[in-house]
């Protein structure tokens, strides 16, 4: 593993991270079925999702895995074309059989 460091000015920094922060404003919940169970996806396939800009909408360019079935995501991504893009990824790398289903859905506090 190996460490990055930066010299930002705090002031700027706080000002980076503000920004970043209203980006991912919504989170979500992402969980497919396994034999009538319901379980979070993995961040294998959530960060293969995100690092891969396979539909050329960079509407999916503001979405980032945190953990396994959470995602954070901006607030012009909308869930519903977010979630057919996701399903047909995790199909065709073969992550998610084609008896199973997605479920993406907004975290509320």
């Amino acid at each position: 593993m190996f460490e990055v460091r930066c010299r930002v000015p705090m002031s700027e920094a706080r000002h980076l991270l503000c920004s970043n922060s209203s980006m991912f404003a919504r989170k979500i919940r992402v969980e497919y079925d396994d034999n009538g169970r319901r379980l979070p996806c993995p961040m294998k396939w959530l960060d293969s999702f995100s690092m891969r800009n396979f539909t050329n909408a960079s509407v999916f360019d503001d979405t980032i895995p945190i953990t396994d079935g959470v995602m954070e995501i901006g607030t012009k991504v909308p869930i519903d074309q977010l979630k057919a893009a996701m399903e047909d990824w995790f199909r065709r790398k073969s992550y998610l059989p084609k008896t199973s289903s997605l479920h993406v859905g907004e975290i509320t506090s």
